[in-house]
């Protein structure tokens, strides 16, 4: 009893929290089980780098903020118009995440543009990227307040270090040309090195109307387009 509470000290000297927490019942499973030294310590490292991935895992999702419907398993192709069993198997293989490529989903609304970006978000969070689904509402704010805001402005790294950015509903509603210089400047920085997702109910013509800035919103879909499957979503 007196070396067990000592491992379980020197686990938490070491930060190997979920080792101390579990001490009890892994040297009761060597004791039943009687394995090797190296089959013992591969039995108690592992037993805390699956506790911390899975924290690290369930930390991510929260900070997604998915909305209730998001797993693709779910996805009624007889309600949903517009993509296939074929094409949503490619997408949710995230070759095209892994290589850079970015999405539009365009379509009316309730068409399932917001559950597909959300799926694919919730995927790559799977797979141990670092993926967010924000809308455009979301992101303007965070723009128009990080240098005076320090949670904007943690958002705003959080954004900059993001695998894989979905964007909903993008140019719903105008935008200042204040913020949408910062929100092309966003983008700019995020240009080849950040996978997007875009949910929209506008064709990318539509976005110069929206901005009202031809230049900026040519330059913008410029960026956006690039290296890029388009998604087209009907009523049915």
């Amino acid at each position: 009893m007196i070396q067990s509470e000592k491992l379980k000290e020197h686990a938490r000297r070491l930060r190997l929290y979920n080792i101390a927490n579990r001490m009890d019942s892994i040297l009761h499973h060597a004791q039943e089980e009687k394995p090797t030294y190296s089959e013992f310590l591969s039995l108690v490292l592992g037993t805390e780098v699956e506790m911390k991935e899975r924290k690290d895992y369930e930390r991510r999702l929260v900070a997604v903020r998915l909305p209730r419907k998001h797993d693709l398993d779910e996805y009624d192709y007889n309600f949903y118009e517009g993509i296939d069993r074929r094409q949503m198997k490619e997408l949710r293989e995230l070759v095209w995440f892994r290589e850079t490529y970015n999405l539009i989903l365009i379509g009316p609304s309730g068409t399932g543009k917001t559950f597909l970006a959300a799926g694919l978000v919730f995927d790559a969070v799977k797979a141990g990227y670092k993926a967010y689904l924000m809308t455009m509402e979301d992101i303007v704010n965070c723009l128009r307040l990080k240098d005076i805001s320090t949670p904007a402005m943690m958002t705003y790294n959080k954004i900059l270090r993001a695998q894989l950015l979905a964007i909903n509903d993008i140019m719903l509603f105008p935008v200042k040309r204040k913020e949408a210089t910062a929100f092309f400047n966003l983008i700019n920085t995020l240009h080849e090195k950040t996978s997007i997702i875009i949910t929209t109910n506008k064709a990318p013509t539509e976005c110069v109307e929206t901005l009202n800035d031809e230049i900026l919103a040519n330059a913008l879909l410029d960026r956006l387009l690039y290296r890029c499957k388009v998604i087209k979503f009907y009523r049915q």
